[in-house]
């Protein structure tokens, strides 16, 4: 029988809490908080705030969330911080020009849809949810200057984000400075003993380690998690470029693009995404290299992990068989998202005076990409109809003849399309 993780050693839970990070500072501090919790039977306060500046989240956002999570696994408190307030200011964090602010209600729109994904890896009953602007908001302009006046615009302008930006002559606004402070009072008013980020958070966590001191508070423990590369292996797991997963993404969807991804991102993804083990990967990794291990089925194992933890273990199930059937034994897909066309749904779309759309504008709205996306993958033939393929985007499709097609974009997005003409 396995031990609780509240009640292993303190080593092997600092081995839990190490798994997967970039950096703790400092590991000192944690090791003896833990000590303290134990002692006073008093759990650690570890908190993580999120501006809802979009309104979905991916696979990239969970791997901080995963990291919150095994401080919940080992009894802490964990405190999710919705910057309702920070959210309308911007986070400058890796910008190379200021943020767009967003209104109050676009920011708690998105809101209650991060509440909602979030408990897809945290578990809600033991979750403790913060609005900032509940404090922030209350702060009045003598308290706005007092926490201003503990940190110098020396040091905030040290950032690379801010000193790039002044070396290449573009501007900062007034209110990003004061985004760091803010964040900063955020673990001032919580009381926090670890604050979580990701590796582009580490100034900002910093500097909340400073101002808790400057307000008579033991310095938060920061724990910062690597950035997750996208599908690509390239860049960063982002919407904007594509190469995300998407947490509420179709179970098939999911799987799919989970199998297109390298050989070698997937011993990344496996240790951020997972909770296996390193022991275990370290022997699945001599097994592929001594050949008893193919590569493809342990990332069949992740998919199907990934995507039973999101959906459910019967669904990555059928996601599996539907990408052996659709993928590997190229048959017709059944579980693939259903595409309603009509004139009425496309007629932004329209070419003016006809039924007709471009190519390239149906299937980027048929698979949610920019139109400069779609473009390209069908000049690479990479985007098919019914299994055959095209590479002229500007081809015209006319909406006001029904028919049915199977779309396929890229190595993993399927669409069973169904043009109804005028209903």
């Amino acid at each position: 029988m396995s031990i609780p993780l509240h009640r292993q050693s303190l080593d092997e839970q600092l081995a839990y809490l190490r798994k997967g990070t970039a950096e703790i500072i400092n590991e000192a501090e944690l090791r003896e908080r833990l000590v303290q919790s134990q002692k006073n039977d008093k759990p650690l306060r570890a908190k993580l705030g999120v501006d809802p500046t979009a309104p979905d989240i991916h696979l990239g956002h969970t791997v901080v969330l995963r990291k919150l999570k095994h401080f919940q696994d080992l009894g802490h408190t964990i405190i999710f911080v919705i910057g309702d307030f920070t959210g309308m200011v911007g986070d400058p964090s890796g910008r190379s020009a200021t943020r767009p602010q967003l209104s109050r209600e676009e920011v708690l729109a998105n809101a209650e849809t991060y509440k909602q994904q979030v408990f897809k890896v945290l578990d809600p009953a033991r979750t403790e949810v913060r609005f900032n602007s509940e404090w922030l908001g209350k702060l009045s302009s003598e308290e706005l200057l007092r926490l201003c006046s503990h940190y110098t615009l020396a040091r905030l302008i040290e950032r690379d984000d801010f000193s790039n930006r002044l070396k290449d002559n573009q501007p900062i606004a007034l209110h990003e400075l004061f985004y760091p402070m803010l964040q900063a009072y955020d673990s001032v008013a919580l009381e926090a003993d670890v604050e979580l980020g990701g590796t582009d958070q580490k100034f900002n966590l910093l500097v909340g380690r400073d101002i808790q001191r400057a307000y008579g508070q033991p310095a938060q423990i920061a724990v910062l998690t690597p950035i997750l590369p996208g599908l690509d292996g390239v860049q960063r797991m982002s919407k904007s470029l594509g190469n995300y997963v998407g947490v509420t993404e179709p179970p098939a969807e999911m799987y799919g693009k989970l199998m297109s991804i390298s050989d070698e991102l997937m011993w990344t993804y496996y240790e951020l995404l997972t909770d296996i083990g390193p022991g275990d990967l370290a022997e699945w990794r001599g097994d592929v290299q001594r050949g008893k291990q193919h590569p493809r089925d342990l990332k069949a194992n992740l998919a199907r992990v990934i995507v039973s933890e999101f959906h459910s273990p019967r669904e990555a199930r059928e996601a599996e068989e539907e990408f052996r059937r659709v993928f590997q034994r190229r048959e017709a897909p059944e579980l693939a998202p259903e595409a309603i066309v009509t004139i009425g749904l496309y007629k932004n779309l329209l070419i003016p005076g006809t039924t007709r759309v471009k190519f390239a504008q149906l299937v980027a709205s048929l698979a949610e990409i920019s139109r400069t996306e779609a473009e390209r993958l069908i000049k690479q033939r990479a985007v098919e109809i019914d299994g055959a393929r095209t590479e002229h985007p500007g081809t015209e499709i006319d909406l006001a003849v029904p028919r049915k097609f199977i779309l396929r974009v890229g190595k993993h997005t399927l669409r069973r399309v169904s043009i109804m003409g005028h209903m």
